[in-house]
């Protein structure tokens, strides 16, 4: 099985839905990636991806993504690629990708120590650091 990894942007706020029959939780949400490059005549531009992404895993989605995950926090997905099939309501078939998620990271931000904890302090991340890599 391949794995597929897309670090992004979640779209809106994640929908924490369960399954009919046996009440499991899952995590449903989209995911945006955007790619910029230059193009052949020398300008920049960006593409934005979409990413309709799941969750099966009961214990992150209750635990994890329903209280952190929230519009426009930036995430690390890892999982699988599965086809999604539906029939409309007006009897049309719908296909779709989807990413099955089996890994999630959400890499937040803190902006600074709050009122209610004022030693606290801010190390920036690895990823956060504007020097050049020397490779």
């Amino acid at each position: 099985m391949q794995t597929v990894t897309v670090e992004g942007y979640l779209a809106a706020d994640p929908s924490i839905l369960a399954a009919q029959g046996s009440g499991r939780k899952r995590a449903s949400f989209r995911l945006l990636e955007t790619a910029r490059f230059r193009r052949s005549d020398g300008q920049m531009a960006e593409r934005t991806t979409g990413f309709n992404c799941v969750c099966f895993n009961e214990a992150t989605a209750e635990n994890y993504i329903a209280p952190y995950a929230r519009k426009g926090v930036r995430v690390v997905a890892s999982g699988h690629v599965e086809n999604d099939t539906w029939t409309g309501r007006d009897g049309v078939v719908h296909y779709d990708l989807r990413l099955v998620v089996e890994e999630l990271r959400l890499k937040t931000r803190r902006e600074g120590p709050t009122e209610e904890d004022p030693e606290s302090s801010v190390e920036p991340a690895a990823d956060d650091l504007d020097d050049e890599i020397p490779f």
